[in-house]
This record gives structure tokens, sequence and C-alpha cells, in this order.
């Protein structure tokens, strides 16, 4: 039998029974010898057996998802033995390249020490449905040959409902095997897709199924949950679990004094609507008229593309420069050579940039959409959705502004740190299968 041996437990208390309850504040507890535990970072269980994790992304490389690996080097930190199988649906309109040189079949690769077996398929355009159909019953199939090669797992552990959530509660019924969501996408995202609610989008049906069976749902905000009530309903197992980042990587570096050059800020992020390049730009003009020594430095796909650069152009900016996508490591050294970094989306879950930057020890500016989690105090201003005019303010006042770095990497530690947020789920996943 398991023995929690930290915080609300004592070594004698048995491990939480099946029942799940939520308290007044909606925080998914377990009544343990007249005791509550909530799953927060200071509630940590120490269990003695390994699982076996199978971690299923809806998308990965080159289409983003590295918060999968990120996850699964977490949990097999703490000594468990974890794999991801991937199946990649490539699209013609996001890159012929890809299409067409990335391998066919099915293979096993090490991606920073995990095992990934592999799939690309490639998409067939307008075809949505028949698509995602195809995509489920790859995984289903990758699935039983996973098993031949690596046994079978205790618990699949997927990102996002749309649709490796789908996917594992089909392999759920057929299997008995229980599964987690880790849920990452924003409200826009499905407005996008599906469109706005109510809608008798034949996805939403599915995705809701999804949730309800799953053994817990863990959006990377709780208020993901409020977001997407609209088409998920709110009558699920949930409990909030930040996304992880590399804080070994992201490690605080002092800054070059400022003295005698410009204050630099960065944006790292896409150039799309959904980021709201077009409210950051119009506040940098504001900057650079009032005569500010200020520069900004912005990296994400399309960043470099001609439509971004007309637009600098049109508005007249100077001191901007463009990177386009650039990796990890470029990345980190971006936000070494700057002071602050500043986001103006729209819609945001949880954005890793924000505690990236704030590791390395610089402060952030962005907007109400960001989750209360992020806006660490002292180190993080926030203005209102689409309002240049407060987003140039709160520049100009974080210009003036001196913040304290190792804090500030302290924060992002407690909060994504890989060991705190690998603990978090490995509690999870744990008393999920002593219930299930």
């Amino acid at each position: 039998m398991y023995r929690i041996i930290k915080n609300y437990f004592t070594p004698n208390d048995p491990l939480p029974p099946s029942s799940l309850k939520k308290n007044k504040r909606n925080e998914r507890t377990l009544p343990v010898s007249g005791k509550c535990c909530i799953f927060t970072t200071q509630n940590t269980f120490h269990l003695e057996r390994n699982m076996h994790i199978l971690e299923i992304p809806s998308f990965f490389p080159p289409y983003g998802g590295l918060f999968c690996l990120d996850q699964a080097k977490a949990l097999h930190s703490l000594g468990h033995e974890v794999r991801i199988l991937s199946n990649v649906q490539l699209g013609v309109t996001k890159g012929l390249r890809h299409y067409f040189t990335l391998p066919t079949g099915r293979f096993e690769q090490q991606m920073d020490g995990i095992t990934v077996w592999q799939s690309y398929q490639r998409g067939i355009p307008r075809m949505v449905r028949y698509n995602m159909e195809r995509w489920v019953g790859i995984v289903g199939s990758m699935f039983e040959q996973y098993i031949k090669r690596y046994g079978r797992p205790d618990v699949l552990h997927t990102h996002c409902a749309k649709w490796a959530g789908y996917a594992a509660m089909l392999i759920s019924r057929q299997h008995g095997i229980p599964y987690i969501i880790t849920e990452h996408l924003p409200l826009m995202i499905l407005e996008e897709e599906f469109g706005k609610a109510p809608t008798n989008a034949w996805q939403v049906s599915l995705l809701r199924e999804a949730y309800q069976e799953a053994g817990m749902v863990l959006p990377v905000s709780e208020e993901l949950v409020r977001d997407t009530a609209c088409y998920y309903g709110n009558d699920y197992r949930w409990q909030y679990v930040s996304n992880t980042i590399d804080t070994n990587f992201f490690h605080y570096q002092s800054r070059k004094p400022r003295a005698g050059r410009a204050f630099r800020f960065c944006c790292l992020a896409d150039y799309q609507y959904r980021k709201g390049y077009d409210v950051l730009f119009l506040a940098f003009q504001k900057l650079q008229d009032c005569n500010a020594d200020v520069e900004l430095h912005i990296a994400g796909q399309q960043t470099n593309s001609a439509a971004c650069s007309q637009e600098i152009g049109r508005l007249h900016l100077q001191h901007v420069k463009a990177y386009g996508r650039i990796d990890k490591h470029h990345v980190r050294d971006l936000l070494y050579q700057c002071d602050a970094l500043i986001l103006a989306s729209r819609s945001e879950v949880q954005p890793l940039v924000l505690l990236e930057a704030m590791s390395t020890g610089i402060p952030v500016v962005c907007t109400e959409c960001v989750p209360q989690c992020l806006r660490v105090e002292k180190g993080c201003l926030v203005v209102p959705v689409g309002d240049d005019v407060a987003l140039a303010a709160a520049m100009e006042k974080t210009m003036t502004t001196s913040a304290d770095g190792h804090w500030l990497s302290e924060q992002a530690a407690n909060l994504a740190s890989p060991q705190v947020v690998g603990q978090k789920i490995e509690a999870i996943l744990h008393t999920l299968l002593h219930t299930a």
C-alpha cells in the first residue's frame, strides 16, 4: 500500500479514497481521515511505485507542442517510465517542405532522453472530419503497436482534448486504461474552428464526451474552465496545473547597466491577430513620438514577413528588429539581451514565454487575458486588451522602474519548475490509478 509522507498526511494515513469533491472555492480535494488535501505545489505526495506513463500530444514538432516533451521529462526525472506517442498531421497550407520531406511510416526517435513513437500523417485540404477520424484511427493503431513494443502503460496523459483526449477516450474504452487531459487551447482558437457558442459544430459533443470520461482534466489556467464552459460545460473533474518551463535553462542572468544605451523590449510571439502586434506597434509609436530611447525586438513565425515589415514601415517605426522564428537557444539569448518582455495578446491560456522571461530575471508587460497565476507582483504590469494608450504608459513605467530579477526568477521556479509541476501531476496520476 502506498503511504503519503508529507504535509497534510502522516505515514500511517491510507491513500485517499475514491471520491473527489469540490470545496467552496471549486478546488478538487481528497478527504482523508477527516483531513483535506488540495493539489498544490506545497502538497507533494511521495509514493512508492513508479508508473508507466504514455504521453499523447494533439500536435508536436514541427508544429509546436513541446510542452508535452517538457512534462514528459519532468515525470521521467521523478523515476517514472515515460514515452510519447505522436502522430502529427501535416498540412499543405502550413508548409510544403514538411509535407513532402518528413518521413513516412512509423519510427522511434529520441528527444532529450525521451523515446517518441512517431508518425506523420498527410492531411487532405478541406477534409476536416475525415482527417480527424483518420488521425484518431492512426493513434489507435500506433497504440496497439506500442503495447507490443513497450508493454501496457498504466495511464495515458494527453495534451488537448482535440484530438488526443478523444483518441485516449476510445483507447480507454477498449483497454480499460485511465486517461487525463492537460488542456492548452484558448477560447479564441476554439471559436475560430467551432464558431461562437452556442454552436452545433460536430466537434463539440465529441470533445465534451472526452472531458466527462477523463479521470481528470488539467487546465493550464483556472480561467480556461470558465472560458470554455460554453462548449464543454463544467460537469467534469478538473484541477489547475501549470505548464512547466526549463528553469535551469532559462536561469537568472544579470543585465548590462542601462546607462548610455536604449531600453530594450522584446516580444516573442507569432505575427498574428491574436497576439496583438497592431496594438503593440501603436504603443511603441507613442513612445517613439515622445523621443523615448527604446528598442523593440520581435521574434516568432512571420515576424520577418513582408506583411509585418510593411506595417512597421507604414507607422514609421524605428529601432524595431525582427528575427522571424527562432529556436530555444536564441530565445534565451534574446531574453538576456533585453530589459523587459511585452505581450499585447487578445487571447491567451498560459503564455510560457512570460514565465521564461521572468525566470531569466526581467519583468513583463501584458494584457488582462493573461491568467492570474502569471501576474507576479512587482514583476508584471497588466493593461486592458486592445488599449495601446495604456500599453504605452505601462511600457514607459517599466522603463523607469527597477525590478528584482533574482526574486522574479524564484517566483517563476516556484510556479513552473519541472520538479514542482512533475510532482503535482505525479500525485494526481497516483491517486487516479488507486481509485480507477
